[in-house]
């Protein structure tokens, strides 16, 4: 499994409430997890993720110039309906073999899970989004923060996207989404 890890990636939607001007809507965001690296990619959001959307995804995923699945072989997802067999299908024709997992077991897809877990736990859930404009906003955040300022276990307590650490200096303290995120590291 170690030979081919930074070549499996692992997906899931989860779900963010949004006031909008016809009221509260549902949006589901589409997320896409390197095991080995822990790079997270959202791949979309929408209130209504039908075949055509999902389609959409595929193309943008497997595109030959910066698509997120072009060095990946194995895409793991769930048995849910939006994960279309066009979806699939689109997917597989670029040569990443698409695995669903069984029943009732979202630990066959943990990284992705314990993601969504993060994102809402850290962020989505103590925030009130106004349109759909402030929740992209709040995801590209949320994944920037992610992926330079927080350490990450899986990977022996590293940023993502690494960088010297100095040791020593006035420490100083960077946020986010308005004091929400915060990263505290020393000057150079």
């Amino acid at each position: 499994m170690k030979a081919h890890w930074g070549e499996v990636v692992g997906m899931d939607f989860f779900t963010a409430e949004v006031w909008t001007a016809r009221g509260l809507v549902t949006y589901y965001v589409l997320l896409l997890i390197d095991l080995k690296s822990r790079r997270v990619h959202i791949a979309g959001a929408t209130p209504y993720p039908d075949e055509s959307f999902m389609a959409q995804v595929a193309r943008n995923l497997t595109d030959l110039v910066d698509g997120f699945l072009l060095t990946k072989r194995i895409l793991i997802c769930d048995r849910d309906d939006k994960f279309t067999e066009q979806f699939k299908r689109l997917i597989e024709a670029c040569g990443v073999r698409v695995v669903v997992t069984p029943y009732q077991a979202p630990n066959c897809n943990a990284h992705a899970e314990r993601f969504v877990r993060s994102i809402k736990e850290e962020c989505l859930q103590r925030m009130i989004l106004f349109g759909e404009r402030n929740l992209l906003r709040c995801l590209r955040e949320f994944t920037a923060h992610y992926h330079a300022e927080r350490n990450h276990q899986g990977i022996g307590n590293e940023l993502i996207d690494g960088g010297e650490l100095a040791a020593s200096g006035r420490v100083e303290c960077q946020e986010r989404l308005g004091g929400l995120l915060k990263y505290y590291r020393r000057a150079a």
